[in-house]
């Protein structure tokens, strides 16, 4: 089903600046400089489109860092005009707002049509270093694909995300990153009244499997070899010069996702809604939904709410990936072989390759959170060793391997403490500390190493929850207080124990909701 083109919306049709909603385009323009070729190339893929007015925007967060990234000036961001632009109501000459098309196998059931229901694609924008970025809006208001929603979002699960995604940008996860959440100074209606509020992130791009598989099913292979033209461009220029060019963009967009899958399972981080329309074709963390991270290690962990069955569940990410990355495999059989036969092998053996490139991943990552410096055998036993006697003993995830480093300066006890079965973790110890030490470094600096990839401070679910809480009653310092927290998660400092533990056992079993 294609997607539905503009409508007349009362005063504008949509897509279409109007005079009465833009204001004054020279200075949109002086704010921000936008691209639209995204609808340009593939206009099969969106619909224009055009953010609902925001009554009393009051700007909440700017990540000035970020926009200065984008060649963007934060003081103009900050001005009546450029909180304007920021919520798509002022657009750029140029630029042509677009809700985008995408299909998904969401818990596994398929849906032909999903696409950008709140959600409005500004336009593009070429950063400081000439990497192309989308700025994209959430909480915008409805669009064609919005079945049945209001369009709209709440300040706290916009906060969140801003929160979420530069606490992954700055442990170093490929991710979306927030660049300002904007009030909108109305009330949307969720299990109570909560005001309004539209997230403005920036991307390498929004192609996701879903976006493939609604190319196949609409627009046959000439559509799928126009996006896949267009992935290769954007994302993956090496496969664009490979040989078999199709066949290279499968085997890249495995070894992103591989690599960003172990990414996650190194830090204990639950995505909690992985369909194929949250998959992307650059590799990056997109749509921070129902995630948080683990304090206690648990395989089973689930945070969602609507999860009942855990298909989502911390140890289960991989394989998911894995059958996400299936999916999207599907779409470009027409392009990896005239004959199908021969395409379904060439997708079998690239997709045969996710395993290894994960445990590959994942197994250096955890070694240089063990301050292995090298492979050896017996390193994978260790590592599983560890592993299970967290799960056993409900330990924290991040306090536990931050807290090795201690031992290898001399000092055993923050590690010991927080095992149950302190003799079982002596043993443990006893047969990494042997291994570690074995090395040609000397202790002191591999426990230096060690902190620079276990993170101090992760996003506890009580202080995030306890941030968006005070945001949501109009008090934004503790919300500020954790960004500054999480965006320096190696750097341990005085006065911030507070962010450095697990929730309290009075906290209870976190839920969060999409």
């Amino acid at each position: 089903m294609p997607p539905p083109r503009g409508r007349d919306t009362g005063g504008y049709v949509a897509g279409r600046p109007s005079p009465r909603s833009l204001g004054d385009m020279s200075l949109a323009a002086a704010v921000l400089q936008l691209d639209d070729r995204f609808a340009r190339e593939l206009p099969e893929l969106c619909v224009p489109w055009q953010a609902e007015p925001a009554p009393e925007p009051t700007l909440l967060a700017l990540n000035e860092p970020l926009a200065v990234e984008l060649g963007l000036d934060p003081e103009a961001l900050r001005t009546p005009e450029g909180v304007a632009v920021l919520l798509g109501n002022s657009v750029p000459p140029g630029a042509t707002p677009v809700a985008q098309a995408y299909a998904g196998n969401q818990f596994g059931g398929y849906s032909p049509r999903l696409g950008d229901g709140r959600a409005l694609l500004l336009g593009e924008v070429s950063d400081t270093a000439g990497r192309r970025r989308d700025v994209h809006l959430k909480g915008s208001g409805r669009t064609p694909f919005a079945r049945g929603g209001d369009g709209k979002a709440a300040v706290g699960p916009m906060l969140r995300e801003y929160v979420v995604s530069e606490a992954m940008h700055a442990l170093g996860i490929p991710t979306t990153r927030s660049l300002a959440v904007v009030a909108t100074g109305e009330e949307v209606m969720r299990e109570r009244m909560l005001p309004g509020a539209v997230l403005v992130r920036v991307a390498a791009s929004h192609l996701r499997v879903g976006t493939f598989q609604y190319a196949a099913a609409t627009g046959g292979t000439d559509l799928v070899r126009r996006l896949a033209d267009h992935a290769l461009s954007r994302h993956h220029t090496d496969a664009a010069a490979a040989d078999r060019p199709y066949e290279a963009l499968l085997d890249a967009v495995v070894e992103a996702q591989a690599r960003l899958v172990a990414a996650w399972m190194q830090v204990g981080f639950v995505h909690g809604v992985m369909n194929t329309d949250n998959t992307t074709i650059s590799g990056e963390t997109i749509d921070y939904g129902p995630c948080a991270f683990m304090d206690a290690f648990d395989p089973a962990t689930v945070f969602s709410s609507i999860d009942h069955g855990g298909r989502y569940a911390f140890g289960n990410q991989p394989a998911v990936v894995q059958w996400n990355l299936t999916r999207f495999a599907e779409t470009l059989l027409p392009l990896l072989a005239d004959d199908a036969d021969a395409a379904v092998e060439v997708a079998k053996e690239r997709l045969g390759t996710f395993a290894d490139r994960y445990n590959g991943h994942l197994a250096e990552g955890m070694r240089r959170k063990l301050g292995l410096a090298d492979g050896r055998e017996g390193d994978d036993q260790l590592i599983d060793d560890l592993l299970a006697m967290l799960h056993t003993q409900r330990v924290d995830m991040t306090s536990a391997f931050r807290s090795l480093s201690s031992v290898l300066r001399g000092d055993e006890a923050p590690a010991r403490a927080l095992f149950s079965d302190a003799a079982a973790f002596d043993r443990w110890c006893e047969r990494w500390r042997a291994r570690a030490t074995a090395q040609e470094l000397p202790p002191a600096s591999l426990a230096d190493g060690m902190d620079e990839v276990n993170p101090r401070y992760v996003p506890r679910n009580h202080q995030v929850e306890a941030a968006l809480d005070a945001a949501t009653e109009g008090d934004l310092e503790p919300f500020r207080r954790l960004v500054e927290v999480v965006s320096r998660p190696f750097e341990e400092r005085p006065g911030l124990e507070e962010y450095a533990g697990p929730a309290p056992e009075g906290f209870g079993r976190y839920v969060t909701y999409c």
